[in-house]
């Protein structure tokens, strides 16, 4: 199922991701899937790809500062159960953020259903530039998320 995934920047200190959950807690948005990762690769990557595109969310001067800094800072990507909502609620916030459509599976939580699902990827010549999941260790199912680089052609593989 596609679902849209949002991208944002915390400053690397203790207490931000506290502060984000927060915010989201008392907006009654559930988180339902989040990594976590320096930003410093993933910035640089992302200017010299997209230019300053994401002026739509936040001040060109938090983009050279962004830029400068990113090792200070960590990307957050998560799923949450109203986007549009969450996005309005960042937007207001003043977060540095993006949002992308990725590939959200819930898959049974045994041996090789992963596997399988990484092999459909593969068969049909579509790389996956990232993924992230979790299940309980006695749960029946698990949840991941996988950002392809085709994904129209992952969608319809993945539409049942």
């Amino acid at each position: 199922m596609v679902r849209t995934e949002i991208s944002l920047f915390l400053e690397n200190v203790p207490g931000e991701l506290g502060k984000l959950a927060t915010t989201m807690s008392e907006a009654g948005i559930n988180i339902d899937a989040l990594t976590i990762q320096d930003a410093s690769e993933y910035v640089q990557g992302l200017f010299k790809a997209r230019g300053k595109t994401l002026k739509r969310v936040a001040p060109a001067a938090s983009y050279g500062s962004m830029q400068k800094d990113s090792a200070d800072h960590a990307l957050i990507r998560l799923l949450v159960e109203n986007t549009d909502r969450a996005i309005d609620l960042l937007s207001r916030g003043g977060y540095v953020f993006d949002i992308m459509p990725v590939i959200a599976l819930e898959i049974e939580n045994k041996p090789g259903t992963l596997a399988e699902m990484a092999k459909k990827f593969g068969e049909e010549g579509i790389n996956i530039n990232y993924v992230y999941g979790s299940a309980l260790p006695d749960g029946e199912k698990s949840l991941f998320i996988f950002c392809p680089e085709d994904i129209e052609l992952a969608a319809r593989i993945f539409e049942d």
